[in-house]
């Protein structure tokens, strides 16, 4: 949750800081970290258009902290060093925050946790786990490794979607230009010449003088609906029922469900070569899945406490594909389940690549001859008295 805190800074101005924590006393920790005294602490207003909080750069505080600690900088020295070199008043207080828990002799994935939700729980898990061995640096590695590989394939689906978009935008535009513009200089000539005019050419000069003389008030509901559509996708029950949408769509439902079964083995391969045991690492990543699988992980974390093996208890829960079911079996007999599951994940993750690769190679096509119909059908409906005025002279 976001909290607004009024609150002196060090040089005497009173400033307006914007804070995200998990409750008003965790935003005035936070404050009172980077301020001399906080004022005052106040949800943000519920009637405020939803922002979208900025997110505390894991990846890249772990980068600098594992060339820090490789470096032979202490760990307390190395997050106090991360701190100083911070411009952005949260960062920098969160960092501060840990820093202080360090010195009172805490452990740093304790300090971690009681930085509120900023560092979330399959983090402070690989830290927590990289203690016991003393390999911190490398389970820092290990999840920039994860987070890399996790953005590769979320770029590969959005880069494949932009092309689409932007031709879909640019045909709305050549429409609207047509509808708006042309098509009510068109109508003006044929007022002149006091002919019927066939009923397609009709409808079509009647909407676009319809456009012409509210123009301001079409714009207007244009985007009125597009601010509407933004506002209802930043709610969480939206963007719930619209994935719900798609998961009831027989292809499309069974790709997002490799797709969320890839992260899900990923992030559990990540936390096994960290150390954390099999039970407790489903336990942590069943909350990547969707509602209608965590049911499964539930399952599948009741069949290993009963001392059944990975592939059966995932078998039993139907969190394979068949090739993951076999991949697994020969990872249990190999001793390597965690670089198994990675495997795992890279052969989805592959495969879903291509399959949006195809998709758009599809679509592509279609959405231009679907445009192309379009306009060409208003062109020849502009243009269809005339032809019948030539055929009559004839």
């Amino acid at each position: 949750m976001r909290f607004q805190v009024r609150a002196f800074e060090r040089s005497g101005e009173i400033v307006t800081l914007s804070v995200e924590a998990s409750s008003p006393e965790a935003a005035l920790r936070l404050a009172a970290i980077d301020a001399a005294d906080v004022l005052s602490v106040r949800p943000r207003m519920a009637l405020d258009w939803p922002r979208r909080p900025r997110r505390f750069p894991l990846v890249l505080f772990s980068q600098e902290l594992h060339a820090l600690l490789g470096a032979g900088i202490g760990l307390l020295e190395a997050i106090e060093a991360l701190a100083e070199k911070e411009h952005r008043a949260e960062v920098r207080g969160t960092l501060q925050h840990v820093a202080a828990r360090l010195k009172e002799g805490q452990p740093l994935s304790l300090a971690l946790e009681g930085a509120g939700d900023v560092f979330p729980p399959l983090y402070v898990a690989m830290v927590r786990a990289s203690e016991k061995t003393g390999a911190l640096g490398d389970a820092l590695a290990r999840y920039v490794g994860y987070q890399s590989q996790v953005d590769q394939v979320r770029k590969k689906i959005l880069g494949a979607s932009i092309y689409p978009l932007l031709l879909l935008v640019a045909g709305g535009l050549v429409i609207l230009f047509l509808l708006a513009y042309v098509v009510p200089r068109f109508a003006t000539v044929y007022e002149g010449t006091h002919r019927d005019l066939p009923l397609l050419s009709r409808l079509l000069l009647e909407w676009g003088r319809l456009l012409q003389a509210n123009g301001t008030l079409v714009l207007g509901l244009f985007a009125v609906a597009v601010a509407a559509g933004l506002y209802a996708l930043t709610r969480p029950g939206t963007a719930a029922a619209f994935l719900r949408a798609l998961w009831r769509i027989p292809a499309l439902g069974e790709r997002m469900r490799v797709y969320q079964l890839a992260r899900f083995y990923r992030t559990l391969g990540m936390l096994l070569r960290g150390g954390v045991p099999l039970a407790s690492g489903i336990d942590m990543v069943a909350g990547l899945l969707p509602p209608a699988e965590r049911a499964s992980a539930a399952v599948a974390l009741q069949a290993v406490r009963e001392g059944r093996s990975v592939s059966q208890a995932m078998e039993a829960a139907q969190l394979v594909t068949p090739v993951a079911l076999r991949m697994l079996r020969v990872g249990e007999r190999a001793g390597n389940m965690g670089e198994m599951m990675d495997r795992v994940a890279t052969f989805h993750d592959e495969d879903m690549a291509r399959w949006v690769e195809w998709v758009t190679r599809l679509f592509e096509p279609l959405l231009m001859a679907a445009i192309g119909l379009v306009i060409g059908a208003i062109v020849i409906l502009m243009y269809l008295p005339i032809f019948e005025l030539a055929g009559s002279v004839q």
